[in-house]
């Protein structure tokens, strides 16, 4: 394993059984995170992203069945006890979940969760320093008066500012690794810009590795160094973040570009593109390329046969996509 690769994740695959069937909600997926780069992951609702990093932090069901292979640091993480797991959460991996307002407690302040995160993985400080590091948290994440907010409650900020806490506690011990889980949703534009700012931030100061979960290829074009792509599950392309934009090998990846507002609209009046139809459900997916069936370059009897297998595009980019190459010029 090289030196600067901090995660490694081969054919993951994660699914659950229920009276509808074997709901494979990731399959066979496989990237490597390098230490102290951005890896923005992205796709629809039901993708997959937020499973993959479930399966990463040790925190899915009971009912879940897992099977590949997660690599932290060489060592394996699939198969390690609650207790085994509990150390590497909040110290070396941590997470920020998307909806800070659940993922708080309502009936503790501000001030005792960030100290309870400190004291977890800090048992021996004090509670002078454990104050003195929740204050310092605070001020890191850009809350005003820090020492004044340690004594609100959650409802009390804003949702952005319940973000900046979050993110505040998910870097309470400084852990290598911090995964954010679609951290502006629901968070108006400017707030959004904010939090991506803030994170940055922490990332500049501490060295941590991010990996950014969204829906919106527009939120990882600032922020990330590489994209992976899902759809249905799987991974449809992964590349740096420039030839993603500039070079799109995938039609998905394509229909999702084609879906952001752009400045440049030839008429106000113009409705922005919409990818038809629906994603699968994870119960029954279609034969061949899971994009087949919404794909306006699908052809019969090449894209409906085989799941494809990643295709090389560039450097570092892959394609999972029999036509790679061809579907640019049918001029649809």
């Amino acid at each position: 394993m090289s030196a600067d690769v901090l995660l490694e994740v081969e054919h993951l695959s994660v699914s659950f059984p229920g009276e509808a069937g074997l709901a494979r909600t990731v399959e066979d997926v496989s990237f490597v995170l390098r230490a102290g780069e951005t890896l923005g992951i992205v796709g629809e609702s039901g993708s997959g992203k937020s499973m993959t990093a479930m399966a990463i932090m040790g925190i899915l069901p009971s009912t879940a069945v897992v099977s590949g292979s997660i690599r932290f640091r060489g060592r394996e993480l699939l198969g390690l006890s609650d207790d085994e797991l509990r150390d590497v959460r909040g110290r070396e991996i941590a997470i920020v979940f998307q909806d800070a307002l659940t993922a708080l407690n309502p009936v503790m302040t501000v001030g005792e969760q960030l100290i309870e995160a400190v004291r977890v993985h800090r048992p021996d400080s004090s509670a002078e320093e454990r104050r003195a590091r929740a204050i310092e948290l605070l001020t890191l994440v850009g809350i005003p008066s820090p020492e004044q907010r340690m004594a609100r409650y959650p409802h009390e900020f804003s949702g952005g500012m319940r973000q900046r806490v979050m993110i505040g506690m998910s870097i309470a011990n400084e852990p290598e690794l911090l995964i954010a889980d679609e951290p502006t949703t629901a968070l108006d534009v400017t707030v959004q810009a904010q939090i991506l700012e803030v994170l940055r931030e922490v990332q500049a100061r501490t060295g941590t590795t991010v990996m950014l979960i969204t829906h919106d290829l527009g939120v990882v074009a600032g922020s990330a160094d590489r994209v992976l792509v899902m759809y249905a599950g799987g991974v449809v392309e992964s590349a740096p973040v420039e030839p993603l934009f500039a070079e799109t090998a995938h039609p998905y990846t394509a229909g999702l570009l084609a879906s952001l507002p752009r400045l440049d609209r030839r008429s106000r009046d113009e409705r922005l593109f919409q990818i038809p139809g629906q994603p699968p459900v994870a119960t029954a997916w279609p034969p061949g390329c899971r994009f087949a069936p919404r794909c306006a370059h699908a052809i019969a009897g090449r894209c409906d046969v085989a799941v494809p297998d990643p295709v090389a595009v560039g450097p570092d980019h892959t394609a999972a996509c029999v036509r790679v190459g061809e579907w640019q010029e049918d001029g649809r």
